[in-house]
């Protein structure tokens, strides 16, 4: 079989099927460049559930708990410390106190703490009216990840003129047609700055400030990554001034030390966003494709359980009916992609 794109998505899914046995070309002519390259790493289920989300939270919650263990047979750490969630004025802790909310109903764990008790846990936070913690949402380094399986997947710059009986698209924000229109690109830019280990938050930090929603995303070797902007747009994904603008103003305000931060790189990439903002993962209703794409925010999160999910499908267990991309193409007519 052929899987086309080599982001953190395509390659898991490559992974899997190749230690289940099966025979897997991967076809990307820049593997791991995409929003793969961008992403922050948030392990995060409990920080991104929203109203009307429910099975987006469970299947990152079903996802999450596969991380330590996929990681691990990686070779790749995570930072497991949990999540400071902090506000920085009372309409930005009235936003904290909705989503804290949301997580008591559905019986996650999260702890509404003071100022006070924030900076005790986190001293380098800010003026902040308060927040919460959430202990068991963590992160990883996606570009770690990629390199991990890179070093366990081969891929090629284009398909190979053998014949397959199955194709996988795992290409982000373009599909070819028909799906063409089930993804649509929204533009995230990501900041990479580096600190001193004094300045090293101690924790992923996310955020609202004067209701500008930001998160900081620390690493062991120093490395922070701040994040991340939100646009819906017709051109090629560019940082811009006004995006890293608006993404330092907020994190400065978070946590101060960052003026003391090293710039290190600005990136822009495409989330692959559809129109239920969950993913399209398994057969797609034209004969031998199916569909590993449509993650939007959450493709490095959901890697591990769509690779699962993909892989099931092609040894014929039916796909959750979540992510099943029948669900909008059911009454296309079945041809071949373009």
């Amino acid at each position: 079989m052929r899987i086309l794109g080599a982001g953190i998505v395509g390659l898991a899914c490559a992974h899997e099927l190749i230690e289940r046995g099966h025979t897997v070309e991967v076809v990307d002519p820049n593997p791991g460049s995409g929003a793969s390259y961008a992403a922050a790493g948030m392990l995060s289920p409990a920080g991104e559930l929203w109203h009307g989300e429910a099975d987006l939270f469970r299947l990152g919650s079903e996802s999450a708990s596969l991380w330590p263990a996929y990681a691990a047979a990686l070779g790749v750490p995570t930072q497991e410390t949990g999540t400071v969630l902090a506000g920085a004025d009372a309409g930005d802790l009235q936003e904290i106190d909705r989503q804290l909310a949301l997580l008591a109903e559905a019986g996650v764990r999260a702890n509404e703490l003071t100022r006070r008790e924030l900076l005790t846990l986190e001293p380098g936070l800010g003026r902040i009216s308060g927040g919460g913690f959430l202990p068991d949402d963590h992160s990883v380094d996606p570009r770690a990840v990629v390199a991990a399986l890179l070093a366990r997947v081969r891929t090629r710059p284009e398909p190979s003129t053998d014949p397959v009986d199955l194709t996988i698209l795992a290409t982000g924000a373009q599909l070819p047609e028909p799906f063409a229109d089930l993804v649509r690109p929204v533009r995230g830019e990501v900041l990479r700055l580096r600190v001193t280990e004094v300045d090293l938050p101690r924790h992923t930090v996310r955020g609202f400030v004067r209701g500008e929603p930001v998160y900081v995303v620390p690493r062991a070797n120093g490395e922070v990554v701040v994040g991340a902007t939100s646009e819906e747009h017709d051109v090629a994904p560019v940082p811009t001034v006004e995006g890293v603008f608006r993404l330092l103003e907020a994190a400065r305000e978070l946590i101060p030390a960052l003026d003391r931060a090293e710039f290190v790189e600005a990136t822009a990439r495409d989330r692959p966003g559809t129109p239920d903002n969950l993913p399209l993962i398994g057969l797609s209703g034209v004969d031998g494709v199916l569909l590993a794409a449509g993650h939007y925010r959450h493709g490095v999160l959901l890697a591990p359980i769509t690779a699962q999910l993909i892989a099931d499908a092609v040894e014929g267990v039916t796909t959750d009916a979540a992510v099943d991309p029948q669900r909008f193409l059911a009454s296309q007519p079945q041809r071949s992609p373009a």
